[in-house]
């Protein structure tokens, strides 16, 4: 059930992006995400998240996905540990919203465990601006 969820976020952030699980079911991606096509490309990548996936046996099964991003230029750092605690913490004020969240300075304020909360479902992503 992991593997469609990566597949869709690695062919959504292309061939110059690291894309990871951090554990259970949140991922991290780390891309250049020009400012002008943020929100649209972040929409994309809800949309794709939560199109169903179909199992072996045929059957589709509805995905639920939270997104959030932190970015340098926002955030004024491009330290990845604060801009990963960042959009984690965007991640949890969005989360029932449907609709990507983009951190700010606030979020990078709010104190996580090793880096991140631990325990809860996800995609973050977080890059250099254009």
């Amino acid at each position: 059930m992991l593997r469609a969820p990566a597949d869709r976020l690695t062919a959504w952030a292309g061939p110059h992006a690291s894309v990871g699980r951090l554990g259970g079911d949140e991922f991290a991606v780390v891309l250049h995400l020009p400012r002008d096509l943020r929100e649209v490309r972040l929409e994309q990548l809800v949309r794709m998240l939560r199109t169903p996936v179909a199992l072996d046996d045929g059957q589709a099964v509805d995905v639920a996905a939270s997104v959030s991003a932190a970015t340098p230029d926002v955030i004024g750092t491009r330290d990845l540990t604060v801009l990963q605690s960042a959009a984690d913490a965007a991640l949890y004020d969005g989360k029932h919203s449907g609709r990507a969240h983009l951190a700010t300075p606030e979020h990078a304020k709010v104190p996580s465990t090793n880096g991140r909360r631990a325990g809860r479902p996800g995609t973050a992503v977080w890059g250099p601006a254009a």
